[in-house]
């Protein structure tokens, strides 16, 4: 029997403004300022910097059976099945946990994230849930079929989801867990014996690199399109027309659709002044089974296992300039060094020169460099990189690169209760209060992280300034 949701969660198998940036940078250069902020904090939509793919919101848990997870001779019953969410523009999402030990907070916003700035990275099993995502429900929705290949009996919705998800979470978390249900224990016992390694799906929907620059009279880029829709919308700067700016391919042409591997260019006049903008590009495409989506907020991380058609878009950003040092700031997730990569590209004809930490560090004409800020696990950031003339970027989320396994949690903290869903949860439907799923081994309250960049050797301000500029001496 189909599931109430399968006709927009087709089976894979049956269908496949002008500032004066440069310029002003010469006499008080360009000031970042680098906060910390709690966990739970909120985060404006559109503040959100996101290299691309779809951004959405949690809705809850709607398809799910029991398990029980084992943790230090103690045993804790919690649900396990599938959530949805609602992607920003239109579409809808359906998505496996991977984060056991960690609750999801109540509509929570997620993005489109690559494996590397999740758990997955450094996960040898990853492709292994890939592989479970794409044989088992909801990507399989012939609950009879799975039922017989698997040798499990009879299947619902809810119990296959519970199944399928007891086999990932043994995978993502290493946990120790069982489905209650027996026909559910089965199906989790062959999707995990059964598992190969399938690779990371590619984005649906990203721009490389997020920012780029140059002087004004040539074409800045080039910003390459990745995707796997058909095609892909672009829009050009906001008032480009009154700048005379336009999104060009390599030969100056104008364009307005694309697919991808195409490369786009701002086409800035030389008599433009020195500024920055941003173009967008937007596309519809199923998102790819087994992409991960993490919180933007500290929630647990979730991987994909059913799309529609939903609404995907990308930025990127061009600074450019007559002369002098023309900086591009870019920042994203280093799990594997457990910080922000902050990049600083240069593409003017002198040095840029930037302190960060109380560390100064030099980008010569043409060269970029990257700095890597610590930031501890579960720890939101928030980074603000301000210039004069209205510029700004920001860089906002946290930092979830581990599970926690089997560990114990310490013995002052509280494990989260789960409990039926409450208000605000659609009736009809097989919900929880979000604010209660998953068992936290580490209370999501990091609020009150009120250490500023202590990581940082206490630094919380950062200056981006142009070389030997008296001005911004200190």
């Amino acid at each position: 029997m189909l599931s109430a949701l399968s006709e927009f969660f087709a089976p894979t198998a049956r269908r496949r403004g002008a500032a004066r940036l440069a310029a002003s940078l010469a006499v008080s250069g360009l000031f970042v300022a680098g906060s910390i902020a709690g966990a739970g904090t909120a985060v404006a939509d559109d503040t959100l910097q996101h290299r691309g793919g779809a951004a959405a919101t949690l809705d809850g848990l709607r398809t799910y059976d029991k398990a029980v997870l084992h943790t230090d001779g103690e045993t804790r019953e919690l649900p396990a099945g599938l959530f949805e969410m609602t992607v920003d523009g239109g579409g809808k999402l359906k998505t496996y946990c991977i984060d056991i030990h960690n609750p999801t907070q109540n509509q929570a916003k997620y993005l489109e994230t690559p494996w590397a700035q999740t758990s997955l990275g450094a996960n040898k099993n990853a492709g292994k849930i890939r592989w479970i995502l794409q044989n088992s429900y909801p990507q399989v929705d012939d609950l009879a079929a799975l039922a017989d290949d698997a040798g499990t009996g009879p299947l619902t919705a809810q119990t296959a989801a519970a199944g399928t998800q007891v086999a990932i979470w043994r995978y993502s978390d290493n946990a120790d867990v069982d489905a209650v249900d027996p026909q559910a224990e089965k199906l989790a016992d062959w999707l995990e014996r059964s598992a190969d390694h399938l690779g990371e799906p590619r984005a649906s929907l990203t721009l490389e690199p997020g920012a780029v620059s140059g002087r004004s009279g040539e074409l800045l880029g080039p910003i390459t399109v990745r995707t796997d829709a058909d095609s892909v919308a672009v829009s050009p700067p906001a008032d480009a027309a009154a700048m005379g700016i336009e999104v060009t391919d390599k030969d100056g042409k104008p364009v307005t659709e694309v697919t991808d591997g195409a490369r786009l260019y701002f086409d800035v006049p030389e008599d433009t002044a020195d500024g920055t903008a941003s173009l967008s590009v937007q596309a519809t495409t199923s998102v790819p089974v087994g992409r991960a989506f993490a919180g933007v907020t500290k929630s647990q991380t979730q991987i994909l296992a059913g799309s529609s058609e939903s609404t995907v878009s990308a930025t990127a950003t061009a600074t450019w300039a007559a002369q002098g040092a023309i900086p591009a700031i870019t920042a994203e997730k280093n799990c594997a060094k457990g910080g922000v990569d902050v990049t600083a590209a240069n593409k003017g004809d002198e040095p840029f020169t930037f302190q960060l930490a109380g560390e100064e560090y030099e980008v010569e004409a043409g060269k970029s460099r990257t700095v890597t800020v610590p930031v501890a696990e579960d720890q939101a950031y928030d980074f603000t990189i301000t210039g004069p003339g209205g510029f700004t970027e920001n860089f906002q989320g946290v930092l979830d690169c581990r599970t926690t396994g089997n560990a114990a949690p310490p013995a002052d903290e509280t494990i989260t209760q789960l409990a039926p869903a409450s208000a605000g949860v659609t009736a009809g439907t097989d919900g929880l209060d979000l604010a209660e799923t998953g068992t936290s081994n580490a209370t999501p309250v990091i609020a009150g992280v009120a250490i500023g960049l202590v990581l940082l050797g206490g630094a919380a301000v950062f200056f981006f300034r142009k070389k030997n500029d008296p001005s911004t001496e200190e």
